[in-house]
């Protein structure tokens, strides 16, 4: 049976394939069509059944302090929102009884360390690296090496309690202003995603693959070649969303690799879950800016889902009239 319908399978695609080039063509004209060219960070979403547009903005989860910026629109926008939603909710990231309920989630399992996944060299350096950062190996050594990569940058103060402390001065998070900007509008918030599933994404890499980026990331830290950071950071200042998503796309040998898991998926589970909060009431949407553009990009997912998404541009929007704060931000 199974020498009769495999040939007949693949025989009957081939027939359709070539049956049909006009409407396959026809379909990627249209997904094409889709993908955002414009430059950049905040969309509008409207049409379809809301009754009132939300908005959607692109972050970049770290920067440097000088080179953080907010558009007037950014700031009108926002203040006339009525929630603020992140990737995760960020008030789950200030409950500390949930964050230590995490902490056996960032450990490998089977009682693999990082000793295992790495040659003896790598292992030194990767070793000297966190003790120059006052973090010995014995504490690190069964971590998950996707969460050591996060670590290992050097700009987190690992003392700090707090999870917007735990930056260094330099450094500024889009996430962490909008929720104190959130909270001092007393503004409800929200996640598109749990702080569970954000680490079950870990563990759809191998933890080989995640040891081999821990030493990449290190390897470049130590040899002072940030350019690929002051690319990243360049292209978005410019609001270059498509660039954004391109750079993650590129590094093929890192993250790009698995862009399914982080960007796809991720991005296909998003719009149900987008369209239902944003019909209930105005949302502002803050996901990381890679997640906009391209043909699996949040916006040309909502558009193929109905929606009207459109760049606002940097002008203050003065259609709608500003809410007064309810709290004075310090």
């Amino acid at each position: 049976m199974k020498k009769i319908f495999i040939p007949y399978f693949f025989f009957l695609i081939l027939i359709i394939a070539a049956c049909s080039p006009k409407t396959t063509q026809k379909a990627a004209a249209e997904t094409l069509s889709l993908v955002p060219t414009e430059k950049s960070l905040l969309w509008k979403i409207d049409g379809k059944d809301l009754t009132q547009p939300s908005y959607l903005y692109g972050t970049i989860h770290m920067i440097d302090k000088k080179d953080f910026f907010l558009t007037d629109s950014t700031v009108a926008v926002f203040d006339r929102m009525d929630q603020v939603v992140f990737e995760i909710n960020m008030e789950d990231m200030s409950d500390m009884s949930a964050m230590m309920g995490m902490i056996g989630k960032i450990m490998m399992d089977d009682g693999t360390t990082l000793r295992d996944l790495l040659s003896k060299e790598d292992y030194k350096m990767v070793s000297d690296h966190f003790s120059g950062l006052g973090l010995p190996m014995m504490m690190l050594e069964r971590i998950k090496p996707m969460f050591l990569s996060a670590m290992a940058g050097g700009d987190f103060d690992f003392t700090s309690p707090s999870p917007g402390g735990g930056m260094g001065e330099d450094i500024k998070s889009y996430e962490m202003e909008f929720m104190e900007m959130a909270t001092a509008d007393e503004k409800k918030m929200g996640g598109l995603e749990t702080i569970e599933y954000q680490m079950s994404v870990f563990d759809s890499i191998p933890y080989t693959d995640q040891a081999a980026m821990l030493v990449t990331s290190i390897r470049g830290g130590e040899s002072g070649d940030e350019d690929e950071l002051s690319k990243m950071t360049e292209v978005y200042k410019q609001q270059d969303i498509a660039g954004m998503q391109q750079m993650f796309k590129s590094d093929v040998n890192g993250i790009g690799k698995y862009e399914d898991i982080f960007l796809k998926n991720r991005n296909q589970n998003w719009i149900p879950i987008m369209a239902e909060m944003a019909k209930e009431q105005p949302t502002f949407f803050a996901v990381g800016a890679g997640h906009l553009g391209g043909e699996f990009g949040v916006i040309a997912l909502l558009r193929q889902a109905g929606y009207e998404v459109t760049p606002v541009m940097s002008t203050p929007l003065k259609e709608l009239p500003k809410k007064k704060r309810k709290a004075t931000r310090m």
